[in-house]
Formats: C-alpha cells, structure tokens, sequence
C-alpha cells in the first residue's frame, strides 16, 4: 500500500511539475519574464530538475537582466547537458553582462595534450565508447576464434588489439574526467560587489574585488568562509553567502 501511496505521489508530482514547467514557458513567450521565473523556481523547490528547467531559468534570468542567476542557472544546465550547444552559447551572452574579465592560464606541454584529449568528450561519452569497443572486442575475438585462414585471424587479431587500446584509453579517460569531475566545486558569485580577503576574516587586508556572475572554485571551507581559486590561478578568501556552488543541491 506504501509503495502505491509514493508512487501515485511521484506521479502527482511529475504531472504538476511538466503543467507547471509548460505555465512557465507560457509566460516565457508572452514576456511575463517575473512570473516564469516563479513557476520555474517552484519546480526546482519541488525536486525536479533538468537541463532544459534550468535552460529556460537562465533565458528568462538573462531577459531580467540578472547576471549571476542566468550564468548560474546556465551553468546548472552544462552540468547535465554538457554536450549542448546552444547552451554554452547562452551562457556566453550572459558572461558578457559580468563586469570581471579574468584571464585563463593555458596549460602548456604533456599536460596540455592530456587536457585536451580529456575534454574532447565527457566523462559518461568515454564510457560509452568503451563500452561500445567492449563489444566490438567481443565480436572480433569470435571471429578470430572461427576464423578459416591465417589471414582472417590476423586481420581480427589486429582489430581486437586496437579495440583494447580504444578501451583502455577511454576507460583511463572516464575515470580522470570523472574523479576530476569530483574535485571541482565550481561557484557563481552572486554577490553585486565583494572584496575577496588575503585571509579567512573580516579584518583581513584585500586581495581583490569580484563581482555578480564571475566563476570560482571552492578550494577550502573554513566557517563562513570560503577558499576561491579564480581561472587565472589567483587565490583569496570570500564570504561563503556571497557565491552559491553548482554542485550544491540548495537553490
């Protein structure tokens, strides 16, 4: 009887949440940007949650003119869409609204090449494609195992090695992306204007200013304080309410 009660509820829920979703693109193309942005924030209070909400959270944000909710909500998308082009191109124009430009220190050598071979596809994608090689390696061992001539069995033996060395290297991909995947505490600040200190207190000297919509990285919480590091490598401690983290399950 419980497992009927929670499932008729998620369904009630899911039904709700799609009307309500639907309302808000409703809104969304009538220019009632204020009341759009209330139905789709109820649907994320409620634990729903897509790519394609947070999409439409951003737009409507960006036609406010909010800075840090459009490229944190544009953000949120990325996350679970990662592969999708319109938005990241989104969230360019939104970045353009920041005031702060900060530069990102390229990465130079080996390290360099491993970076860019990790980010050609996302950590799920390389799992695919090892699993899909997995596949391939099976069928072409069966193939070298029935196979009536010499040249045959070459010719798959060959193919099963290369598809051991695809699936190595996806596998070892996967699993960097994703413990790098991990590690990265990604934030928006959402504060208007904040001075970020040398040290973890009020009282302590300035390092820099940020302001709403620039991207940092939690490094180190200590109380209400938070460890930032910026794209150009620059360090300093910042309010913990004045960012809001990516990977945070709080909206």
């Amino acid at each position: 009887m419980k497992k009927l009660f929670f499932i008729v509820l998620l369904v009630s829920q899911a039904i709700f949440a799609q009307s309500a979703f639907e309302k808000g693109n409703e809104l969304y193309r009538k220019e009632k940007y204020e009341e759009a942005v209330v139905l789709y924030e109820g649907i994320l209070k409620s634990g729903e949650q897509s790519a394609e909400l947070y999409f439409n959270l951003g737009n409507t944000y960006y036609k406010l003119h909010k800075v840090a909710p459009s490229i944190y909500n544009y953000e949120k998308a990325l996350l679970l869409n990662p592969d999708d082009t319109e938005i990241q191109t989104n969230l360019k124009f939104a970045q353009k609204m920041a005031i702060d430009e900060i530069k990102v220190v390229p990465e130079v050598g080996f390290s360099k090449m491993l970076s860019d071979l990790l980010d050609v596809f996302h950590y799920d994608t390389w799992a695919g494609i090892a699993t899909g090689f997995s596949a391939l390696f099976l069928l072409f061992f069966i193939g070298y195992y029935f196979g009536a001539t010499s040249l045959v069995k070459r010719s798959f033996f060959v193919a099963m090695i290369f598809s051991l060395v695809v699936i190595l290297i996806s596998v070892a991909s996967a699993i960097t992306e994703r413990n790098n995947y991990n590690k990265e505490r990604p934030a928006i600040v959402f504060a208007e204007v904040i001075s970020v200190k040398s040290e973890p207190m009020a009282s302590g000297p300035e390092a820099f200013v940020l302001h709403e919509g620039t991207k940092v990285f939690v490094l180190e919480d200590r109380e209400k304080w938070r460890k930032i590091q910026l794209t150009d490598e620059t360090e300093g401690w910042i309010e913990k309410d004045a960012i809001r983290e990516l990977k945070s399950s709080e909206q």
